[in-house]
């Protein structure tokens, strides 16, 4: 029986089908919108070929002294060269203040034997030469991008040429004293 000073008038059975209609409709548009989002979110991660890309893991046992390798990271070239002896002295007599993009020896390498730069001309994104015996080292020893006359010296750093600056060093550590992880 109906309370007669209560002004509300007595819950009918029709509003209280209402709002239970309302609710489970909303959790239902929630859910149904969820499922309809997720495959394009997870679209978005990076798949599994692209982070088996991330990081490359180079084995230097077999690099002699002034020989150079070239391994992939990224899908792009990356340049490791055991340096001798003389290649790092002409590195790290160079006069800081004529260089383009001024960056000593030790900034760019953790080991002064090895030097490890992406292979990519700084200027138009060539692939500069002197990876291989034969191929022109350029003015400075390093690397000579023909496609522009930039020249790099054995450190990777441009000395002459429109490059504005140097071979990136891309990150890497030293796992052990043959193996270097790139990336």
């Amino acid at each position: 029986m109906a309370n007669p000073e209560d002004p509300t008038p007595p819950a009918q059975d029709g509003e209280s089908r209402r709002d239970f209609l309302f609710l489970a409709t909303g959790a239902l548009a929630t859910v149904g919108g969820a499922a309809a989002i997720w495959p394009l979110i997870h679209q978005m991660s990076p798949a599994a070929d692209t982070l088996a890309l991330a990081t490359t893991e180079v084995d230097l046992s077999e690099i002699e002294p002034g020989q150079s390798i070239t391994v992939v990271w990224q899908g792009k070239p990356v340049f490791i060269r055991r340096r001798t002896a003389k290649e790092i002295e002409q590195a790290r007599s160079v006069d800081q203040s004529s260089l383009p993009d001024p960056q000593t020896d030790d900034q760019r390498t953790q080991k002064p034997e090895w030097l490890v730069v992406v292979g990519v001309c700084t200027h138009l994104g060539c692939i500069p030469k002197g990876q291989s015996v034969t191929d022109t080292k350029g003015e400075f020893g390093g690397w000579f991008c023909p496609c522009h006359g930039s020249h790099y010296d054995t450190s990777g750093r441009i000395r002459k040429g429109p490059a504005p600056t140097n071979l990136p060093v891309p990150a890497y550590k030293f796992t052990s004293d043959n193996v270097v992880l790139i990336g």
